[in-house]
């Protein structure tokens, strides 16, 4: 089930952002709910980038054979 919330809080903080920078970037915001936006953003973007460490980490882990990281292009299927 961990794998899934990662999963959902990547996404679910992802589109959190987007709604933050589409609010932004309307205007709109009086400059304090501006700043606050802002800060939410900064914190959701860094979410965002640790949850993708987090996974290159643990698809580097699952490519390395003996010791070795095996180099495997995306567009083909490994286990062919």
């Amino acid at each position: 089930m961990a794998r899934k919330k990662a999963s959902v809080d990547f996404e679910q903080s992802l589109a959190d952002l987007q709604v933050l920078v589409e609010r932004l970037e309307n205007g709109e915001l009086s400059l304090e709910d501006s700043l606050t936006a802002f800060e939410q953003g900064i914190r959701l973007t860094r979410d965002c980038q640790e949850a993708l460490t987090q996974a290159e980490q643990k698809v580097q882990q699952l490519l390395e054979r003996d010791g070795e990281l095996v180099e495997v292009p995306l567009d083909v299927d490994p286990t062919e």
